[in-house]
């Protein structure tokens, strides 16, 4: 059974609770307050602070890994193909074009996996948290809505001179230590190069390549002419 003794030593003197909370009002009174007036005074947010979902159009590809990985399926995308002439290609080639890239923020949970698995850097974080609605049908930001937060994106932090490089550094250094290979020469379609004429036995058991005349008669011809003068000269 309970003992009625021990209840009372555990209990301790009457009202000493209420001491202890008056103790703790008293010491708190005593100090300069802390609260940030908001939205008067903005607060100080951290520089990795999950916001708002920025978009940069540009970077772009339609590759759908963000609305793939999404757990939420808030991303929503659209696109369609066109074809780009390149100047010395045989056929023109094909790319995609965004035409549509909604993120439902009524559905986000803000995990950054979208933002993680992007190879072109098009999504980003902003530190943005001022876009509430009375309707939660205005939460679908089209992909003009998520180009204006790029302007509040902050600066990447800078690199730790202590830390590894990055990779495009690394492969920037790779390239600029490789030489540079020698140009080709172009080749106009339908126009065959020349070759060179073929060597010719002569008696002797050489060969012997013809001799281009500079008057425009065939080699024969011309080395009949100059037999001829030899034979013709006295001696």
């Amino acid at each position: 059974m309970f003992d009625m003794s021990e209840r009372s030593e555990s209990a301790g003197v009457p009202g000493s609770g209420l001491v202890k909370g008056l103790a703790v009002t008293l010491k708190t009174m005593t100090k300069r307050s802390t609260t940030q007036q908001y939205p008067d005074v903005a607060p100080e947010l951290p520089p990795r602070s999950r916001g708002v979902i920025a978009l940069l159009e540009e970077n772009c590809t339609v590759c759908m890994l963000c609305a793939r990985e999404c757990p939420d399926w808030c991303i929503y995308i659209d696109s369609h193909k066109e074809e780009v002439a390149v100047p010395g290609a045989a056929r023109p080639r094909q790319r995609n074009v965004l035409d549509r890239f909604d993120i439902d923020f009524s559905l986000c949970m803000y995990c950054g996996i979208c933002i993680e698995v992007c190879p072109f850097d098009a999504l980003y974080w902003s530190p943005e948290f001022e876009y509430a609605e009375y309707d939660i049908k205005d939460l679908l930001h089209d992909k003009d809505h998520l180009g204006e937060w790029m302007v509040t994106v902050p600066p990447p932090p800078a690199h730790d001179r202590n830390g590894e490089p990055a990779k495009e550094e690394t492969a920037a250094a790779r390239k600029a230590t490789i030489p540079a290979a020698p140009a080709a020469r172009p080749n106009t379609p339908g126009v065959r190069p020349e070759r060179a004429p073929a060597a010719r036995p002569t008696a002797s058991g050489g060969t012997s390549g013809p001799a281009a005349p500079s008057d425009g008669k065939p080699a024969a011809q011309a080395g009949g002419a100059e037999a001829g003068d030899d034979e013709g000269t006295p001696a």
